[in-house]
């Protein structure tokens, strides 16, 4: 399956994470041509944080010999609105991805309250 776009995306990360009621951030890893080659669980937490750590997030991607990644987390709350530390953790994982040659293309955080709602950090200009 090819990750076209934010809007697919967040629907394939959204059968990924169907009915969790706590955060996670998962991973989908993809080949140079943008066809997804796997995903993987990085970290599940609370109602309201999942610690994300570049190191738990690229191991995957280095073992499939990923090109690229996208992430997604979900928001139980329905606000998918990044937070300050979204916005930091996002930034460092896109400079981890830079110096391991894996580019991370987006950020998705879902709604996983029932709604369809979705951020993008690259729609937003948030991916450099």
């Amino acid at each position: 399956k090819k990750l076209t776009s934010s809007a697919v995306a967040a629907s394939f990360f959204r059968a990924m994470l169907d009915g969790v009621d706590r955060e996670h951030f998962v991973i989908a890893m993809l080949n140079q041509a943008g066809v997804v080659i796997g995903g993987n669980p990085v970290s599940m937490g609370s109602l309201t944080a999942s610690v994300v750590h570049p190191r738990e997030v690229f191991i995957a991607a280095i073992q499939s010999k990923a090109a690229g990644i996208i992430c997604c987390h979900n928001h139980p709350s329905g606000n998918v609105q990044p937070s300050q530390e979204d916005k930091v953790a996002t930034a460092r994982l896109v400079e981890g991805g830079k110096l391991l040659g894996i580019d991370v293309l987006d950020h998705v955080i879902i709604a996983t309250d029932g709604s369809d709602s979705y951020f993008s950090f690259a729609d937003n200009g948030m991916i450099k």
